[in-house]
This record gives structure tokens, C-alpha cells and sequence, in this order.
């Protein structure tokens, strides 16, 4: 009986569906950073000869997820925290600017779904549920990109995310991390259902920068 992998492979490119489901699985955690991934296993699990698992993989290799190793394979790429602290200093600047363009032109309906996150994050710290916390978590980070009506910065700012979501979900797994993190989600809406695209610009940057020194903090940076 063909597998749910199969059956998806009749309606979709073969290489963007391959791609797609790696990607889920590397995020979702069953691949781990440094893991090697298996071409052959691949093959046997999509049905499907070696190319499009080559060229998922380059694509993969492409987006910083994976890393191809001369004579070794191909793994899950595992950043060091260093490199980690890099990409962040990136994603505050591309944040920073889609909270300024939200705030020039957001309309009431993405300022109530914006508040209803940050609503639900407050309900999810007081029922200890890091679950909920961090779905709700990337819900307004996403929402808050994908309506600055820049499909440029989004594309690169979501290709970063994907590389640090490891590290993010780590950095907020403690009570007292999160409890910051909303406080600053809470102004971060508030600048921008002021209309204030100076007061949005910084909150946004100072959110990132935040999660950065708790990175460091927890990795042992100076």
C-alpha cells in the first residue's frame, strides 16, 4: 500500500515536496543538529530514484539548514553559538524594519489579531504550557512579516528563522525568559497600533537583541 509520502507525490513537484518534508522533520526535532541524513533512506521512503533527493538536498543546502561534508555526507547543519549570535544581529535589523513598515499601515483587524497573540502568549506563561507559548510565539513573529508587505524581507527574514529555531525554542523554554519576551511582544503592538513607526523600529530591534544576550548568556558568551 503506497505510504501518505507517496500519495502526496502525485500531486506536487517531487523535489519541492522532498524538500518541504526534510525541512519538517529537521525543525520538528527528529533530525537533531549534526545528524547525517541517509540519501538511500530517502529514496526508499518517497518511492523515488536519487536527483530530486539530490536536488532537495542542494536546495536544503541553500537555505543554511543542511551542510554537505566532502567524503562524509550530508548533515544537519549545527551552528555554533557564535554563528548563531551573527544571524541574529541580521534578523534584528529585518525585523526592526517590518515593525516600521506595520506600523505605517496596519489596519485594525492585524492590530486585534496582533493583540490576540500577544493574549494568548499571557495565558499560555500562566498555565506553564512552553508549548502553546512558543506556537503563539512564531504565529506573531510570522504575522508580523508576512503583513509589512515586503515579500523580499520576508523571504530572507524566514530563511533565518528556520536556522535559529533550535536556539530560539531553547532560550525560551524558562518561565522567566518568556515573561520577558511578552513584555516586550505587549509594547512591540503598542507601538505599532500607535502608528509610531520610530517607537515599532526600536521596539523590534531591542525584542531580537534581548533573545540575543539570552543566547549568549546561556552559551556562555561574553
Amino acid at each position: 500500500m503506497p505510504t501518505p509520502e507517496i500519495e502526496l507525490l502525485k500531486s506536487r513537484s517531487l523535489p519541492m515536496l522532498i524538500e518541504e518534508e526534510i525541512q519538517r522533520v529537521i525543525l520538528s526535532g527528529q533530525y537533531a543538529p549534526g545528524d547525517r541524513i541517509n540519501e538511500k533512506e530517502l529514496t526508499l521512503r518517497f518511492g523515488t530514484s536519487r536527483g530530486p533527493i539530490r536536488e532537495a538536498l542542494r536546495s536544503l543546502e541553500s537555505s543554511g539548514l543542511i551542510e554537505q561534508i566532502p567524503n562524509r555526507g550530508v548533515f544537519v547543519r549545527k551552528l555554533t553559538p557564535e554563528q548563531a549570535a551573527q544571524i541574529y544581529d541580521v534578523r534584528a535589523f529585518l525585523f526592526a524594519l517590518a515593525g516600521r513598515l506595520l506600523a505605517m499601515r496596519a489596519s485594525e483587524q492585524e492590530i486585534a489579531t496582533l493583540r490576540g497573540f500577544v493574549a494568548a502568549m499571557d495565558e499560555a506563561i500562566a498555565a506553564d504550557d512552553t508549548d502553546r507559548y512558543l506556537r503563539e510565539n512564531f504565529a506573531l513573529h510570522e504575522f508580523i512579516v508576512a503583513h509589512a508587505a515586503n515579500p523580499v524581507l520576508a523571504g530572507q527574514y524566514l530563511s533565518l528563522i528556520k536556522q535559529l529555531q533550535l536556539y530560539r525554542a531553547r532560550n525560551l523554554a524558562l518561565v522567566d525568559s518568556m515573561q520577558v519576551s511578552n513584555r516586550e511582544h505587549h509594547e512591540m503592538v503598542e507601538a505599532i497600533a500607535a502608528r509610531d513607526p520610530d517607537r515599532a523600529q526600536a521596539a523590534h530591534m531591542a525584542h531580537v537583541m534581548s533573545a540575543k544576550r539570552r543566547l549568549a548568556a546561556n552559551a556562555g558568551l561574553s
